[in-house]
């Protein structure tokens, strides 16, 4: 199976009009700085990938600069690796990098905190420049990137192509005797096999009663005949992730497996039909409910029935907004990309999850993958 084109990567024109619109944001916010830590809104906005730490390094953005917080240790790394031009300011090992960032900030106005920052971060800003400087930048930094743009969605296409096929050579190799453990291998190694450099980000190989665990179970297990299988994997493309689930047999299925099967795949298409530009993220979860009422499981979160909310946001993040849960009134807007996963759980028996994902467009719902057929086919 040969993989479309690898879509380009983001690009720094692309980052330069996302600074932009944070910084028409900011203005219209009334904050004059927003920070971000070693997060995925770090990259997001500038490139630079670097993981947290107890040092911060991050960026500092106002209306008028970019400027990296940097440890003077790491100056040298930071100049090499990608990343928006900008000032380069450091602080050394007996200095507090709260300080250097009040003094960025100047003294008067609002700074956004980056939503990721750990908290002694934010206790040693709140010393600096004072508690009552210091907002919340969750809402000037999620919204925008929960608005995916075409270049993002053509990666995430790519990252989903790949690792379903990763799937489907995953199902070929599944045989009374396989193991978890060689399972889980495989998958890394088809994945590599196919562009995807860092294989997998997680993969989850559960047979019988450990696929009713929605995140597996410890220690190794070996498949049964009879046994359902649940295989969850994802991969990362530029940065943005695949995330997929199929649940099958591969033996004939036995009358309850193909009754629980039907069921979910009657909610995650409930989902699906329910996604329109304006519905509330809840009203999904509410859908995805209202089937598993009708055939007697549930409600609410009781087993058997659906555990968790039905779906979450993805992007640089495998999980970020919006949440598909109850309570959660965010309209969906055209950008936004998000899974479709309403599990069933029977307890100590199996559990059945299909997760395809969905993107928003302005004339509604999309598939990223097409979802799988039936309990013993799990590919359209």
């Amino acid at each position: 199976m040969s993989l479309p084109a690898l879509p380009p990567f983001i690009d720094y024109t692309e980052r330069l009009a996302r600074l932009q619109r944070l910084r028409e944001t900011m203005s219209a916010a009334g904050v004059s700085a927003v920070l971000l830590g070693s997060s995925e809104s770090l990259r997001y906005f500038t490139g630079l990938v670097w993981h947290q730490s107890e040092r911060l390094l991050g960026a500092l953005i106002t209306s008028n600069a970019l400027t990296y917080v940097v440890p003077g240790f790491e100056l040298s790394r930071v100049e090499m690796l990608p990343h928006l031009p900008g000032d380069l300011a450091t602080w050394e090992e007996e200095q507090s990098p709260a300080d250097l960032v009040a003094s960025l900030a100047g003294s008067k106005g609002k700074v956004a905190l980056d939503d990721s920052l750990p908290l002694f971060i934010y206790h040693a800003l709140a010393a600096s420049l004072g508690a009552e400087r210091l907002v919340d930048g969750t809402r000037i930094i999620r919204d925008q990137r929960a608005r995916k743009s075409a270049s993002e969605i053509a990666l995430i296409q790519y990252a989903m192509n790949l690792t379903l096929e990763v799937h489907k050579r995953a199902h070929s190799i599944m045989r009374p005797g396989v193991r978890a453990s060689d399972v889980v291998r495989y998958i890394d190694e088809q994945h590599r096999a196919l562009g995807a450099t860092i294989g997998s980000t997680f993969c989850i190989v559960s047979f019988g009663a450990a696929s009713a665990l929605p995140h597996g179970a410890d220690g190794d297990q070996v498949l049964e005949s009879g046994q359902a299988i649940l295989v969850d994997t994802g991969t990362r493309i530029d940065g943005y992730h695949s995330d997929l689930t199929r649940t099958y047999m591969i033996d004939e299925p036995d009358a309850e497996f193909a009754r629980i099967w039907s069921i979910e795949r009657e909610a995650q298409q409930a989902v699906f039909d329910a996604a329109y530009i304006g519905a509330p993220c809840h009203t999904l979860d509410d859908a995805a409910r209202a089937v598993l009422v009708r055939h007697g499981l549930g409600p609410d979160y009781r087993l058997p029935g659906l555990p968790h909310r039905a779906g979450h946001g993805l992007g640089l993040e495998i999980h970020e907004e919006p949440y598909i849960v109850r309570g959660n009134t965010t309209p969906l807007e055209e950008g936004m990309c998000f899974s479709n996963e309403p599990m069933i759980v029977l307890p100590e028996l199996f559990g059945i999850r299909l997760e395809d994902h969905i993107h928003m467009t302005s004339e509604g719902a999309k598939w990223f993958t097409q979802p799988a057929t039936s309990p013993a086919e799990p590919f359209a």
